[in-house]
C-alpha cells in the first residue's frame, strides 16, 4: 500500500471512524448475529446469513482502515504562509463565478460538496505553491478553467 498523505484533521477523523467501527458497530453486528442465531436452523436463516455478511464486510473495513492509518503521513504545514500547500484554506474565484472558500486536503479527505480539493487532483496540483493574487489556467477534466486566488488563509 502506498503512503497516504492527510491533514491532521483528516487523520483524527480516520482514527475516530476506526474506533467507532471497532466498538459501536462491532457490538451492533454482534447483537444482530445473536438475535439471528436465536431464530433456529442456521442453514435456512436469511437473517443469520445477512448478519454474517455484514460482519465480514465490517471486519474488512476495519482492517482496511487500520492499514490506511498505519501508512498515513500527517502533512505538516510546510512552506511559506503566503503560498498554497496541503491544509491551506483559500478564497478562490473560478471563471466568472462568485469567490468561494476551499481547502486543500489529502486524497482520502477530498469532498467536492464541502469544497475540499485533493492535493492529487489536477486542480489541487495546479494550486500547490501558488500565491495570493495569481490568475492562471488549469487543464482540468472539463477543459481549460481560469482560476484567481483571492486570499490564502493561514491556520
Amino acid at each position: 500500500m502506498s503512503q497516504l498523505i492527510v491533514t491532521a484533521e483528516g487523520y483524527k477523523k480516520m482514527q475516530d471512524e476506526l474506533e467507532y467501527l471497532k466498538t459501536t458497530r462491532r457490538h451492533e453486528v454482534a447483537d444482530r448475529l445473536k438475535d439471528a442465531i436465536s431464530y433456529g436452523d442456521l442453514s435456512e436463516n436469511s437473517e443469520y446469513q445477512e448478519a454474517k455478511e455484514e460482519q465480514a464486510f465490517l471486519e474488512g473495513k476495519i482492517s482496511s482502515l487500520a492499514k490506511e492509518i498505519q501508512n498515513a503521513t500527517i502533512e505538516k504545514t510546510s512552506g511559506a504562509k503566503d503560498s498554497i500547500h496541503l491544509g491551506s484554506k483559500i478564497i478562490l474565484k473560478i471563471e466568472e463565478s462568485e469567490a468561494e472558500e476551499y481547502e486543500i486536503v489529502g486524497a482520502r479527505e477530498a469532498d467536492p460538496f464541502l469544497n475540499k480539493i485533493s492535493n492529487e487532483s489536477p486542480v489541487g496540483q495546479g494550486l500547490l505553491g501558488r500565491k495570493q493574487g495569481e490568475v492562471f489556467t488549469i487543464d482540468a477534466p472539463v477543459g481549460k478553467v481560469k482560476y484567481e486566488i483571492i486570499e490564502i488563509k493561514t491556520k
